[in-house]
C-alpha cells in the first residue's frame, strides 16, 4: 500500500513539517504562547526542551514506515528530522 509512496522527498517533507506542526499544537494546547513573547528569545531553554518534544513524533512516523518496509520514505522522515534534532542539543549545550 506504502510503495507507492516509497519517495525520499516525500519522508524529508514528512520530516520537516510533522515537528512544526506538533510543537504549534502543543504550545497551543500547553498555553506556553506567553512565554515565547515575554521572553522572545529562542535561546529560551522552554525552546529547547520544545524542539526535542517535538521530534518524538517523528520517530513513531519511523518505526510505522519501518515495519510497512517503506524504507526510503522511513530514511526520508529520519533525514527531515535531522535539523531539528540538531538545532535542539545545539540549544540544550
Amino acid at each position: 500500500m506504502l510503495q507507492r509512496f516509497d519517495r525520499y522527498w516525500i519522508g524529508i517533507l514528512l520530516g520537516l513539517i510533522m515537528p512544526t506542526a506538533f510543537g504549534l499544537i502543543y504550545i497551543d494546547h500547553y498555553n506556553l504562547w506567553y512565554t515565547f513573547q515575554t521572553f522572545g528569545s529562542l535561546l529560551n531553554p522552554t525552546f529547547s526542551k520544545l524542539l526535542q518534544v517535538s521530534v518524538f513524533p517523528n520517530l513513531g512516523l519511523v518505526f510505522v514506515f519501518y515495519a510497512a518496509d517503506a524504507w526510503k520514505l522511513s530514511k526520508g522522515v529520519l533525514a527531515g528530522a535531522l535539523p531539528y534534532i540538531v538545532a535542539a542539543v545545539a540549544l540544550a549545550v
